[in-house]
């Protein structure tokens, strides 16, 4: 077979060759000056392929519970949507942060800063921010067939404790999952880090809307989590191979990490970040959970008053609904209709609530 080689001024070369089959084909450059394609050229084409990223809110952009939480010392959602923090040992800030990788198009990061050490970590002990996604949204990864599609991790990273840190993907439905190590370089230096992990051939997700697949990065980790091998390759999961080598954020006050930029996309290629609209991010975001900071006003029917309202979007499942200002429990959730695109209470006589949340998260 025929080849081409390009090569530039630098070390490196491009290699064209001609395909084994009878017959000639002709490829016909422009007769002037100029550049086929320019990075900007290809960064506009992947950013026209919409709903790559298999991640929401990975610019952490939306946070409708809070801002800033300090004193957190359990597993719970606290700031930036779809974003939950595992936390044993130690204390915790977690805040939307605007420090951001320069020139990437961010405004917003996720940060997490200690504000009690922990330096000997228990066995049990464990930090780890994590997502989780729907299975019916990851069928097309093709999971638990031939065709399993490899998945291409890559998030944006900064923090004063260099060293080796965890990420992995764990397979809820069939209790398996997979870790790969990365290094942060520099202290107090944006990073991006690019990591592939193999399609898994022979267990699928539930087509469903239960938390499938959850994507973690772990911060520190005790015994109980790294006394093993690290499981670089997809199989029934054990604690102590899930954060082999991971270092221990915890292990002094003001120790702190930023992340954004979040992708997990199909293949082994990492394509250029996929910047979706704020609006767009917020509908997606309310699915699982939806914030009303103000006051709603309901109305009155034979002295019994009453409220009711549209979710902004149709969510995951019918919501857990709190609220404030009011004098007996919400009611009625869904009008008896089988998807959760409405709410409903009746008031006794005082046919307002404020500060309503309808929380439906994986």
């Amino acid at each position: 077979m025929a080849s081409i080689k390009l090569k530039g001024d630098t070390s490196g070369e491009v290699i064209i060759s001609a395909p084994s089959v009878a017959g000639a084909s002709t490829l016909e450059l422009q007769a002037t000056n100029g550049t086929i394609a320019t990075t900007a050229d290809i960064n506009t084409f992947y950013n026209s392929l919409g709903n790559r990223n298999l991640i929401i809110n990975g610019k952490m952009q939306v946070a409708q519970r809070a801002t800033s939480v300090t004193g957190i010392t359990a597993e719970n959602y606290y700031t930036v949507d779809r974003w939950r923090v595992l936390v044993s040992g130690g204390t915790w800030t977690q805040s939307k942060d605007t420090d951001v990788p320069p020139a990437q198009g961010f405004g917003n990061s996720v940060k997490m800063l200690c504000t009690t050490a922990n330096p000997s970590l228990a066995a049990a002990n464990a930090l780890q921010i994590r997502t989780r996604l729907e299975g019916q949204n990851i069928q097309q990864l093709k999971y638990g067939t031939t065709f399993a599609e490899s998945l291409t991790y890559c998030f944006w990273i900064k923090s004063n404790k260099t060293g080796t840190y965890v990420t992995e993907l764990y397979n809820i439905d069939a209790t398996k999952q997979v870790s790969k190590t990365f290094t942060i370089n520099d202290a107090d230096t944006w990073e991006k880090k690019t990591i592939t992990f193999d399609g898994d051939t022979l267990s699928g997700f539930d087509n469903d809307n239960d938390n499938s697949l959850q994507i973690g990065i772990f911060l520190s980790a005790g015994t109980n989590y790294t006394s093993g091998t690290l499981q670089t390759t997809w199989a029934a999961a054990d604690n102590t191979n899930r954060a082999v080598g991971q270092v221990n954020l915890a292990d002094a006050v003001n120790n702190y990490v930023n992340i954004t930029g979040v992708q997990l996309e199909a293949g082994t290629t990492a394509t250029p970040f996929e910047h979706i609209p704020y609006d767009r991010e917020l509908e997606r975001c309310n699915r699982y959970f939806f914030n009303v900071s103000g006051t709603i006003h309901g109305g009155n029917y034979s002295s019994n008053g009453f409220v009711t309202g549209l979710f902004p979007t149709e969510m995951r499942v019918a919501p857990t609904i709190t609220y404030t200002v009011a004098r007996t429990p919400l009611v009625g959730i869904g009008f008896g209709y089988s998807r959760p695109e409405f709410f409903s209470g009746y008031m006794g006589a005082n046919p307002y609530v404020s500060n309503l949340t309808a929380d439906a998260e994986i």
